[in-house]
């Protein structure tokens, strides 16, 4: 028997990892630590911007509760606006790419705004019609857009010029009459009794 006095080699890494595996699942294992009691020491400041935020939330949660949208913020607006306006403006450029003769489009002003209520109106009370053709008649969806047009005279009140408000006043008077004219016609036929059987059937 030999007197050399034997070695063994352990490689520490293996036992160091399992060590570490272990004091994670033991960490994993123990409950949260409940935070300990506020002292009369400093305390945390929220700043300006977050009390900003906070209020913002509260008036956004109002607005949900009164069943209406929350309103759109200044930027979003903003940023909607500035991409609406690019987006008329490349589809104006294809207009134009497709019929180079076309001039820029004008301004929307009030006036067309006003001028598309009337059409709106006549059209509904049967106007342009083909010759030939019976008018198609919505009575109520012309009564409906002739009180809008009350309603925007009533809300622009003292807003208009004095062109803006002769444009609105006369379309006003105008399509009113063409109402009254189409609705005493309607009661005249409905007044008149129905017509018989013709002559010769029984």
């Amino acid at each position: 028997m030999s007197d050399t006095p034997k070695f063994e080699v352990i490689d520490r890494r293996k036992f160091k990892a399992e060590e570490e595996e272990h004091q994670s699942a033991q960490r994993a294992a123990e409950p949260p630590a409940v935070p300990e009691p506020p002292s009369a020491g400093p305390q945390l400041v929220v700043n300006e911007s977050k009390q900003e935020a906070a209020a913002f939330e509260i008036g956004q949660d109002a607005a949900r509760e009164d069943g209406l949208p929350p309103a759109p913020t200044a930027q979003e607006s903003h940023e909607q606006k500035n991409a609406y306006e690019a987006a008329a403006q490349r589809l104006e450029d294809l207009l134009r790419a497709q019929n180079p003769g076309m001039g820029p489009q004008p301004a929307i002003t009030f006036e067309h705004l006003v001028q598309q209520f009337y059409v709106s109106a006549m059209i509904q009370m049967g106007a342009g019609a083909q010759e030939g053709q019976r008018p198609r008649v919505d009575i109520v969806g012309a009564r409906t857009t002739i009180d809008l047009l009350g309603v925007l005279k009533e809300k622009t009140r003292g807003n208009l010029t004095d062109a803006e408000t002769r444009t609105l006043d006369s379309v006003l008077f105008e399509v009113r009459m063409a109402f009254l004219e189409l609705t005493s016609m309607i009661s005249v036929q409905a007044m008149q009794p129905p017509p018989g059987p013709p002559p010769g059937k029984r």
